[in-house]
């Protein structure tokens, strides 16, 4: 990686966390300008444009959830061990300190849930892919007979999303000490459901 991909890769991540607190809208080319120690111009220059810095912060939380959470869950020999190692990592990805607001995805999904455009477009995408994952490894639980035949995967798939989305809630907003505790209970209760 050269010097210049390798500094657009630190601004990156320094984005992230900034959209995991300030949302797209308030991650303003000052405010990481401050926080990278860069001048607005240099960081301009690697992006052009807000737009296109808004669409790269998608991009890289996006790819850093794919490599953190949903690579390592789906090396994972059965479908239920996919579930439970993908559900343990995205909730670790989820409180990580490096991500102070949580998961700059699921932020932007609040704010950019009424706005239609290029980006809330990549983010319907990505989050249809993510949850047709769960499906899949769900599904692969039913082919395995660990999980029951005739269960409906696109149930449990929601379910399971939103069990995540709980804990977010609970954990970030609510700080909420027992938030970890509850998630891992109601993931228990649906894979018990689907047993």
């Amino acid at each position: 990686m050269n010097k210049g991909a390798q500094t657009r890769a630190a601004i990156l991540d320094h984005a992230v966390a900034i959209a995991g607190v300030h949302g797209l809208a308030g991650m303003s080319i000052a405010r990481l300008a401050g926080v990278t120690g860069m001048s607005k111009s240099g960081l301009f220059g690697h992006f052009g444009s807000k737009a296109a810095l808004q669409r790269a912060v998608l991009e890289t939380a996006a790819e850093q959830l794919a490599r953190s959470v949903l690579g390592p869950a789906q090396r994972e020999p059965t479908g239920e061990a996919r579930l439970r190692s993908l559900f343990s990592r995205w909730l670790a990805w989820i409180d990580a300190d490096e991500r102070p607001g949580g998961c700059p995805l699921l932020f932007a999904s609040i704010e950019l849930a009424e706005r239609p455009g290029e980006l809330r477009d990549f983010l319907v995408d990505h989050q249809e892919i993510w949850i047709d994952r769960i499906r899949q490894m769900c599904q692969k639980a039913v082919a395995e007979g660990n999980f029951r035949e005739g269960l409906d995967t696109r149930q449990f798939a929601f379910e399971f999303h939103g069990i995540g989305l709980g804990f977010n809630f609970a954990r970030r907003f609510l700080a909420d000490s027992r938030a970890l505790t509850h998630a891992n209970t109601a993931l228990d209760r649906l894979i018990a459901a689907a047993s």
